[in-house]
């Protein structure tokens, strides 16, 4: 696994926490550390989470491959 996959897989997940954070008790961890939803850093943030998410999506299909070649 490449350290890309690594670094998106980790960030994913950190995004998958906030969202929980924000569905369980209405509280956006990252918009309280960076000072609200509309401010830079937090933007900025929420950027990399979705572009490393969609990193995530070459993974499914990676892995597809992978079981396709040790299946046969």
């Amino acid at each position: 696994m490449m350290i890309l996959d690594r670094i998106a897989l980790i960030l994913t997940v950190i995004g998958a926490l906030n969202w929980g954070s924000i569905g369980l008790f209405q509280f956006d961890i990252v918009a309280w550390i960076c000072g609200g939803q509309g401010a830079l850093l937090s933007r900025i943030i929420y950027t990399v989470v979705a572009i490393a998410g969609v990193w995530c999506i070459s993974l499914i299909f990676r892995a597809r491959e992978s079981f396709d070649k040790i299946k046969d």
